[in-house]
């Protein structure tokens, strides 16, 4: 069986500002359909990872290939437009309609341009995507009354309309309550499903937040990779205590994971609530 094409690679990665060390030594290949999640605690350097394969940025040193271009060697501008990235910090103000949010993602730009007009095709698409994530009952509504994971299905629907082959999700369920995180992975494993061909990459450090179609993981501590590849592989509770500097213990059920911290040798676990008693 043949591999499938690549959408990402990165060799020997460095990124450094201000002459402290933000990445080192990191390199990743990711191939079309995967489904990868970055992982790490805060300051571990996802997000700047994130805006590499992203062409948002570029490396001091080593070579990140998006989409077979080479960072360097072309327009970030021209890239970027490939590319679909769902930031939950979207700097919108006004109070435009959901379809025409969506739509924004044609021209790339946080209001609908002057003097531009969709298509009655690229209308059509909004509205199906607009569907597939669970928002059809909501098109017509003002992005101020949205809920925070409204919002971010909004934005992922954005992010689709160019059409991209990869799209990047920064900490999608940033603010979420747990009923609004619930309604985005539910969505999320809905476009897997539909668009089997996309890859996506997605930043967390949060396992639970993890759709059920994640299929590999990279481990970030302090700029370095700790671990790469499948999860069967890569998220184990010893890697990821590592990764946390934390003891940790992980379960999975119905593809979706859990994490608590490990007790000492020797010391029982903490018993469920409904074994405690009030004092």
């Amino acid at each position: 069986m043949s591999r499938r094409p690549e959408v990402i690679s990165a060799s020997d990665v460095e990124v450094v500002r201000d002459g402290t060390p933000i990445l080192a030594e990191v390199s990743l290949t990711v191939r079309e359909g995967e489904h990868w999640a970055l992982l790490g605690a805060k300051g571990a350097g996802k997000s700047t990872l994130l805006a590499l394969l992203g062409a948002r940025g570029h490396p001091t040193r080593g070579t990140v290939r998006v989409l077979g271009r080479t960072l360097g060697r072309v327009d970030l501008r021209e890239l970027r437009a490939a590319v679909g990235h769902v930031d939950p910090r979207h700097p919108l103000r006004s109070p435009l309609r959901v379809r025409d949010v969506v739509l924004t993602g044609l021209t790339n730009s946080v209001e609908p341009l002057p003097r531009w007009a969709p298509s009655a095709e690229q209308r059509a698409l909004a509205d199906r995507l607009i569907e597939t994530l669970g928002m059809a009952g909501r098109a017509d509504a003002r992005w101020p009354t949205l809920s925070q994971g409204q919002r971010g299905r909004t934005l992922i629907a954005r992010a689709l309309m160019p059409r991209p082959r990869l799209l990047l999700l920064d900490e999608p369920s940033t603010g979420l309550d747990l009923a609004g995180r619930e309604q985005l992975l539910d969505s999320l494993e809905t476009l897997r499903l539909t668009q089997p061909a996309l890859t996506t990459v997605l930043v967390t450090h949060h396992l639970e937040e993890l759709p059920p179609g994640t299929s590999h993981a990279l481990l970030l501590r302090e700029g370095r990779v700790l671990a790469r590849g499948p999860v069967a592989t890569t998220l184990t509770s010893d890697q990821v205590s590592k990764c946390f500097d934390h003891p940790l213990r992980l379960s999975r059920a119905d593809g979706r994971w859990s994490v608590r911290t490990d007790p000492p040798r020797g010391r029982p676990g903490r018993p469920p609530f409904s074994q405690t008693r009030m004092s």
